[in-house]
């Protein structure tokens, strides 16, 4: 069963997260942070993976703790459900157009967490919501989910249009790698033998 659940808490934040590889894209995410809970839901939604989040933050400070531990969290649950990642695909990429946006992103569920970040979100917000904290999600998603990550945004004038591009072109390279490959059985995809 690839399943997971994770409960985070601290003194800023307390979260719970519980996500289904094997879904259809379901969703119930509540963070308090409105576009937050937008992207996320565009997450689940392309992946596939059905996703519950629920988050209480210390929002009175700002949005910053609460996005970038939900990144921990679900890179958590993406690293517990995932197993000893025996079957899976490992690999994924999208390039990802939403109206003047145009984004690409590849990954390897690899265990050696890494982001390269070529994304430049024309304005410093979007609504009430800080545009760099679309970075600290997925710097935090790929390090506790031992992801190898590169996102890059190729076209776009559009801060919503670029960021929802990211989240959905990440979603589908998601979707791809952590699906089982029939080929391939129950084999560790490494020579290594384990990842």
């Amino acid at each position: 069963m690839r399943q997971a659940s994770i409960s985070r808490k601290t003194a800023e934040t307390d979260i719970t997260v519980q996500i289904d590889l094997d879904g259809s894209g379901s969703y119930d995410n509540q963070t308090g942070v409105g576009f937050f809970d937008h992207m996320l839901d565009q997450l689940a939604r392309h992946s596939l993976i059905d996703m519950t989040i629920r988050a209480t933050g210390d929002l009175h400070i700002d949005d910053h703790h609460t996005v970038e531990d939900v990144g921990i969290a679900l890179g958590q649950a993406l690293t517990q459900a995932l197993g000893d990642k025996r079957g899976i695909r490992r690999y994924g990429a999208c390039l990802l157009p939403m109206d003047d946006a145009l984004v690409r992103a590849a990954l390897d569920l690899s265990a050696r967490p890494y982001l390269v970040w070529n994304v430049d979100l024309p304005t410093p917000k979007i609504g009430t919501f800080d545009c760099e904290l679309v970075r600290e999600f997925f710097q935090a998603l790929a390090t506790h989910g031992g992801i190898t990550l590169h996102v890059d945004a190729l076209h776009g004038i559009n801060s919503h249009h670029i960021a929802e591009a990211t989240f959905k072109s990440v979603a589908r390279a998601l979707r791809e790698a952590v699906e089982t490959d029939p080929r391939k059985g129950d084999a560790v995809p490494s020579t290594k033998g384990m990842l």
